[in-house]
């Protein structure tokens, strides 16, 4: 079976993480929500209280086969702050394992260096952080184990690109079919 850690921090935006939670447990992939807090409980942007299933140190990201960083702010500044999240993610580029980003959350593999030569969206306004990319304006772009989504009204198309990438094109149509998503 797949895995999926969901980083989660103080500040984010919730549709973006709830969504892709949501979404890849419905394809039947193993998505566990991870908090970079010193508690489960996390306050997510616009005051909805969210616990995370694991604390940082419970996780065991080598296990996964992706991991994903939802936007929103202050979050997206939480995530970055976190040294051990920052080495995970080098990790899984090192070893090209999936990495999705959406919102603002791109802006820290910019920062990383990452997006080099890659196509990648974000939040408009963080555009101009996705150092050595290829800026597109559509809702997620995936370019290799790198995965994008530019918003909150993007998290479905983001969500069904990190199906697509794991269980390929067709189980991603079928999801989308089964939540009556016509994008």
């Amino acid at each position: 079976m797949k895995k999926v850690y969901v980083f989660l921090a103080d500040g984010f935006e919730e549709i973006e993480g709830l969504t892709v939670v949501d979404v890849l447990r419905r394809a039947g992939i193993q998505t566990e929500m991870v908090s970079v807090m010193e508690t489960k409980q996390i306050n997510g942007s616009h005051g909805i209280k969210v616990e995370a299933d694991l604390l940082f140190d419970e996780a065991e990201p080598a296990s996964a086969d992706m991991i994903v960083l939802p936007g929103g702010m202050p979050g997206t500044l939480n995530l970055k702050a976190h040294s051990g999240l920052k080495e995970v993610i080098l990790s899984f580029d090192k070893e090209k394992k999936y990495i999705g980003a959406i919102c603002a959350a791109p802006s820290i593999l910019g920062e990383l260096g990452l997006l080099n030569g890659k196509k990648a969206c974000a939040y408009p306004s963080f555009e101009d952080q996705l150092d050595g990319a290829q800026v597109l304006r559509v809702p997620a772009v995936a370019d290799g184990h790198i995965i994008t989504g530019r918003g909150m009204g993007a998290a479905i198309p983001f969500a069904l690109k990190l199906t697509e990438a794991l269980l390929g094109a067709e189980k991603a149509r079928e999801i989308s079919g089964s939540i009556v998503f016509e994008g």
